[in-house]
């Protein structure tokens, strides 16, 4: 995770998937990954923010229906703390990207992660 020590955790963990470790330090920062596929995705599932971090990767697989264009991956690292308030807890939790603050913001930022890391 980019150069960042992380760990698989078990199928069906709730709250988190991986977590980024520091070995020197002995910390660690539970991270929450979700996917959306289409290129035109407007939103994500949140069930809980039992993690530190929520990754959001978008594919980019190209569209729903296809048109076999696809581009690299985007990553946004978004701490869990800014996703509280913009949860919609009705029936599916859908995070929307226009609600969360300066969304684009949090592309490629592996580096809050380490601070977590180095901070604790």
């Amino acid at each position: 995770m980019n150069r960042i020590p992380s760990y698989k955790m078990y199928t069906n963990m709730p709250g988190y998937d991986l977590v980024a470790h520091d070995p020197d330090r002995g910390t660690s920062a539970r991270i929450q990954v979700k996917s959306r596929w289409h290129t035109g995705a407007t939103f994500f599932l949140l069930k809980n923010l039992n993690c530190e971090f929520v990754v959001v990767v978008k594919l980019d697989r190209g569209k729903k229906l296809g048109d076999g264009r696809s581009k690299p991956p985007e990553f946004y690292i978004i701490p869990s703390k800014d996703l509280r308030d913009v949860r919609k807890m009705k029936k599916w939790n859908k995070v929307k990207f226009k609600d969360v603050s300066n969304f684009h913001g949090y592309r490629d930022k592996w580096s809050l992660v380490r601070a977590f890391l180095a901070a604790r």
